[in-house]
Formats: structure tokens, sequence, C-alpha cells
């Protein structure tokens, strides 16, 4: 496992999730453009806020997933399921490289 490769990756999805995280947060605050004058438009502008919002709150929340994993990955125990012990398929952590849980462990999870 390319430990470099897999934190320069996870590195850069996090420099991109927050410069989303920061520009949704200035669009639905509206920091940068006061709401229009006009109600009905205000309306529309609304509820473009809670969409922009959770679009934040989403990429806050895979932000500290990654932290997380480059923690892991600093503790020498990244790719180790932090359920039961064992190692993470290589194919899940290609396709979600901040998971903690193998396969298995996630399924349970969800199923719970």
């Amino acid at each position: 496992m390319n430990t470099e490769a897999i934190r320069q990756q996870l590195n850069q999805r996090r420099q991109l999730l927050l410069a989303r995280a920061e520009k949704t947060e200035r669009d639905a605050t509206h920091r940068d453009e006061p709401l229009s004058s006009d109600f009905a438009e205000q309306a529309v502008e609304r509820e473009n806020d809670e969409v922009l919002s959770a679009i934040s709150i989403e990429s806050r929340h895979e932000i500290a997933q990654i932290d997380h994993a480059l923690k892991r990955l600093e503790q020498d125990v990244y790719g180790v399921c932090e359920q039961c012990g064992e190692g993470i398929d290589q194919r899940r952590l290609e396709a979600v490289p901040y998971t903690e849980f193998c396969i298995q462990c996630a399924s349970q999870a969800e199923s719970a």
C-alpha cells in the first residue's frame, strides 16, 4: 500500500471539500451579495440557501472523515477495520479512501 499516494489523494480531496464548504457557506449567508429586494425572488433564494447549507454540512462531515483517515495513516493503522481489526479490502479503500470499517462491519452498522 502506497501510503504517501493515499495521503496526497486524501489531502487533495480535503482541499476541494474545504473550498466547496466555504463557497456554499458564503453563498448561503449572502456575504458576497445581498438578497434580492423582490419578495418572490427572496423566497426562491431562501430555498436555495437550505440546499447550500446541506451541501456545506455534508462537505464538513466528509472533511472530518478524511482528517480521521489521515490520523490513522500517521498511527500506521490505516486500512485496518476499527470494528473487527481485520484488514479492509483494497478495492473498498480505493472506492472510499477514508473508510474506517470493512464491508462486513459497515453492512452490519447500516442494518442496525
